[in-house]
């Protein structure tokens, strides 16, 4: 069932059926395990349905920052790519770009592995909103993000590991 503010919408995001909204989750997570960014993180992804997204890490030694626990930037694209990918699993047509993120962290992380969720907030035109919460292996959340994603000029056709999984 769809929200009245999705159904007024001018130019709809549809997905015709379950198996269309289950192949472009499909093609979603190979899109994110093609990325070369990803052969620096133990990761895997699965978009659990429609603006949901989960991602498991396993977060190193060679992730820490100086005073040995693991840097912000690692925290940073952990929570960007679960915030994305919800919010790209309601757009079928276009690869969203990140305009904005704020993160707060809330614990360090230690070596182990890590969840990401991420889930779509709001928007369903050109900007939407998204939010990702990393667990850490203790089951306690170490941080805490929100950003918004921007409808890009790029066909999600067009991309090697999107067009692959839709073959």
């Amino acid at each position: 069932m769809r929200c009245w503010p999705c159904l007024q919408r001018r130019k709809p995001v549809t997905l015709p059926d379950n198996a269309s909204e289950t192949a472009h989750f499909r093609a979603l997570e190979r899109l994110y395990a093609s990325a070369p960014v990803n052969r620096h993180y133990e990761s895997q992804m699965e978009i659990e349905g429609p603006g949901v997204c989960r991602i498991e890490f396993v977060v190193g030694e060679d992730h820490y920052h100086a005073a040995g626990a693991v840097h912000g930037s690692a925290y940073f694209k952990m929570l960007d790519d679960a915030a994305f990918y919800a919010a790209n699993s309601l757009v079928t047509d276009r690869f969203l770009l990140t305009t904005a993120f704020n993160l707060f962290f809330t614990r360090p992380m230690k070596a182990g592995p890590v969840v990401a969720e991420g889930r779509w907030i709001s928007g369903r035109k050109r900007v939407y909103v998204a939010e990702a919460r990393l667990i850490d292996a203790s089951g306690e959340e170490a941080a805490r993000g929100a950003g918004t994603f921007m409808r890009s000029a790029i066909p999600l056709s067009t991309l090697d590991g999107y067009r692959q999984a839709s073959a």
